[in-house]
């Protein structure tokens, strides 16, 4: 068992040793020796043509990464067999994209998309919008 996270604290700090893979130059060849902090902005692959994607942690269990939006970029509707999806708004805001709606969001949000439930991202503001996206199993 882990102990709460402090106020503004990420839960990704309680990643074990050997367990996976940190996706940062700060990390001895890839592999996580310690927890440690992640600031998810400092790993954002910002693209003006598409949607940015980046990995920050992997392991058998968990996939942990990065979508970053410039302003009118979008995932579209998809879904996931076999595995669930937590979106959690890092910067910016945007819409959720769900079947026959959409549900604003913006930093601090967070939604959980199960197994087999479409879901997608759009960013319908003025600035960039990060969204942190954890898949488990990792696909």
């Amino acid at each position: 068992q882990h102990p709460e996270p402090q106020s503004g604290a990420l839960p990704l700090s309680y990643i074990h040793r050997a367990e996976g893979t940190l996706k940062s130059s700060k990390s001895k060849g890839g592999r996580v020796e310690h927890p440690t902090v992640i600031r998810p902005g400092e790993h954002a692959d910002w693209n003006p043509g598409k949607m940015g994607k980046a990995t920050i942690f992997r392991s058998p269990r968990v996939l942990v990464g990065l979508n970053a939006f410039e302003p009118g970029q979008a995932h579209a509707l998809h879904a996931h067999a076999g595995m669930d999806k937590v979106y959690q708004v890092i910067e910016g805001e945007g819409v959720f994209l769900l079947e026959g709606r959409e549900l604003p969001m913006r930093a601090g949000d967070l939604l959980v998309a199960p197994e087999g439930v479409p879901h997608g991202v759009r960013n319908s503001g003025a600035d960039r919008l990060l969204v942190l996206a954890i898949l488990a199993p990792a696909p």
